[in-house]
C-alpha cells in the first residue's frame, strides 16, 4: 500500500513470494533510509516508478519475476550506492538505458528473460 512510503526510518523492505498484485506504490521512493527492497516473484503488474530513481541508499533492488511491462526508468541511474539489481523475468521492453552506466558500485546485473 502506498502508506508504506511514510515509514523514513525503513531499512529494509522484503516482500517476496507473497502474490502481490497491483502496481508499485510510487511512494516507496520516499523511503530515503532504504538499503533494501524485495518484491521479487509476486504478480505485481505496471511499470518500475521513477520515483525510485530517489532512493540513493538502496544497495539492493529486486523485482525480479513479476509481470511488470513499460522500459526501465533513467533515473535508475541515479542509484550510486546499489550493488544489485534484478529485473529479469519480467515483460520490459526497449533498450538498457545509458544512466545505468552510472552505477558505478553495482556488481550484479540481471535483465534476463524480459521482451
Amino acid at each position: 500500500p502506498s502508506e508504506l512510503g511514510y515509514l523514513m526510518s525503513l531499512y529494509r523492505l522484503d516482500l517476496k513470494r507473497n502474490s502481490l498484485t497491483g502496481t508499485i506504490p510510487s511512494e516507496l521512493g520516499y523511503l530515503m533510509s532504504l538499503y533494501r527492497l524485495d518484491l521479487k516473484r509476486n504478480s505485481l503488474t505496471g511499470t518500475i516508478s521513477s520515483e525510485l530513481g530517489y532512493l540513493t541508499s538502496l544497495y539492493e533492488l529486486e523485482l525480479d519475476s513479476n509481470s511488470l511491462t513499460g522500459t526501465i526508468p533513467s533515473e535508475l541511474g541515479y542509484l550510486t550506492s546499489l550493488y544489485e539489481l534484478e529485473l529479469d523475468s519480467n515483460s520490459l521492453a526497449g533498450t538498457i538505458p545509458s544512466e545505468l552506466g552510472y552505477l558505478t558500485s553495482l556488481s550484479y546485473l540481471e535483465l534476463d528473460s524480459n521482451s
